[in-house]
This record gives C-alpha cells, sequence and structure tokens, in this order.
C-alpha cells in the first residue's frame, strides 16, 4: 500500500480571490468621535486658562496668550502663609487619611474575600449604598457630634472622618483585588506554620500591589478636592488646607487676582499629577487586574 499526499481542490476560476494588498478604504468621522473631540476640547478651555493666567501679570476671565510672559503670579504666591502651610496641611489631612483608609479596607475585606456567610451579602450591598451617599447629606449632623464631644478644629478628627468617608469605596475596590489572589498560597503558606496576619502581611498584600496602589490614589484625589468637610470641621486658619485656602484667597479680594488665582491652582495640583506620574504603572496594571477580577 502506498501513502498518497492530500492535495487541495482546484480553486474556482468563477470566483475572485481577494487582493493581499489591496487598500482598506477609510471611513469618515464617526459621530461618536465628534462628540468625544467636542467635549475634549471643551475640558481643556478651562485647563489652558489656568496655564496662560499663571504666566500673565494682566490675566483676565478671558483665554489669551500673555503679552508678555512672567513668573511674578508664582513669586507673589509662594510664601508660607498663602501656599506652604495650607499644601502642609494639606498633605497631613489627606495623607493621614489615606493611610488610614487603606489600612482598614485591607483588613475590612480580607474577611469578605476569604469567608462566606449570611451578613456577607448584606453587608456588601450595604456598603455599595454608602457608596453613592453624598457627604453634603450628613454634615450638619456630624457637625452637631463634632460640636457636642468638642472635637471641632480638630486635625486628627478631620483625619478620622475623612477616612470613614472614603472607606466603603475603599473596601468595595480592595475586596475585587483580594478576590483575584489564589486561596491557594495562603494555604501552603498557613502549613509551613505563617499566621493569618502574617499570610495576609507577607503574601496577599505583595500580590495586589497593584490594586493597593489604586486604592491609595483614588482615596488621596478624592480627599484632595475635598472642600466641604476641612470648611466645616476646622476653623483655625493655620490648620486649613490648600483646598479652603483657594476659596479664602479667592475672595478676600474686592477684584479677584487671577494670574495669582492661577498659580496657587497650578502649585494645588501638582502632589496629585506627580502622584499619578509615579504610580502610573501600577495603577495600569491595577485597572487590567480589575478587569479581570471574577465578582
Amino acid at each position: 500500500m502506498t501513502a498518497t499526499a492530500h492535495r487541495p481542490p482546484p480553486a474556482d476560476p468563477a470566483v475572485p480571490s481577494p487582493a493581499p494588498d489591496a487598500p482598506r478604504r477609510r471611513r469618515g468621522p464617526r459621530p461618536a468621535d465628534v462628540v468625544l473631540v467636542a467635549v475634549a476640547v471643551f475640558f481643556c478651555i478651562p485647563l489652558a486658562w489656568v496655564v496662560l493666567a499663571s504666566f500673565d501679570a494682566e490675566a483676565s476671565l478671558a483665554v489669551a496668550w500673555p503679552a508678555e510672559p512672567t513668573l511674578d503670579n508664582y513669586a507673589a504666591v509662594l510664601d508660607t502663609e498663602t501656599t506652604f502651610r495650607p499644601m502642609w496641611n494639606s498633605v497631613v489631612l489627606c495623607g493621614g487619611a489615606t493611610l488610614v483608609t487603606v489600612v482598614c479596607a485591607v483588613l475590612a475585606a480580607y474577611p469578605l474575600s476569604r469567608y462566606r456567610s449570611r451578613a456577607s451579602r448584606p453587608f456588601l450591598l450595604t456598603i455599595v449604598f454608602a457608596t453613592g451617599l453624598p457627604i453634603t447629606a450628613i454634615m450638619i449632623p456630624v457637625y452637631a457630634l463634632f460640636v457636642q464631644v468638642n472635637l471641632i478644629d480638630s486635625m486628627s478628627a478631620a483625619v478620622l472622618f475623612l477616612a470613614t468617608s472614603a472607606l466603603p469605596y475603599a473596601i468595595f475596590l480592595t475586596k475585587g483585588f483580594m478576590d483575584g489572589v489564589p486561596v491557594e498560597i495562603e494555604e501552603a503558606a498557613w502549613v509551613d506554620g505563617a499566621t493569618m496576619l502574617r499570610t495576609l502581611w507577607e503574601v496577599v498584600l505583595p500580590m495586589m500591589r497593584p490594586g493597593v496602589a489604586v486604592v491609595a490614589i483614588f482615596t488621596l484625589v478624592q480627599t484632595w478636592g475635598n472642600f466641604f468637610v476641612p470648611f466645616m470641621l476646622l476653623l483655625s486658619p493655620d490648620k486649613l488646607p490648600a483646598a479652603v485656602s483657594l476659596f479664602t484667597f479667592s475672595s478676600q479680594y474686592g477684584q479677584v487676582a487671577y494670574g495669582q488665582l492661577a498659580a496657587f491652582s497650578i502649585l494645588y495640583s501638582a502632589p496629585v499629577v506627580v502622584l499619578y506620574l509615579v504610580l502610573g504603572r501600577r495603577l495600569g496594571s491595577g485597572f487590567a487586574a480589575a478587569g479581570g477580577l471574577k465578582g
């Protein structure tokens, strides 16, 4: 018996074969692309005003190129009372709230991710509901409570309240990232004699560093831009963060100095931008991991 090679059937000459190098037709702009470009332009207009006005000694509300670019606006706001002390207060207030939030979110998300009980689903639904609760709706009773317990104008109390307000969303995010860490790795560590806290610190957290970075940066951005909470709970001028100092800076003049206000706004936004640049890779990988997690 001889083996015969299988040959493909001959091509039908009536059916034209596609040209391998045929040029593709270019499609015109779709309506969705036009809408997105228009939205991007509208968002870039205020940003362009802030950047240009910060270098214009005679800045106004109009978006215009400065006739003589200068750094006088930055020199006018770079002092202790206007910039340095409020920025330091923001670092202490928002950094402390972020640290407390991340630690508490990890400790709260671990049992929700690793143990199953009848109370897990109602608790998660409560957390989801709390993430959509506006903080302005509870500030009046919170202010009254702070007055009664004599915690008004306390930086540590403001840190704890900011951490509490950011904790529901942080727990929700952390639980999703923690679900992606295999339980078998923890079980192997338990067999070797590791305790639960040691396993959480040395096994689980190193494997979800991108997720922790996402939670930290979301919490910091949320607290950094929070104006209402420190405005209500802090009274002393030497304790006010930059978010409240920005408001008082723009209202203490009869005629607003737009150039100095724009320069202060750029200095106020710089720490968040630097944080995005430093944690950019971890933030991107954290979002990619979040997309592949199972609920």
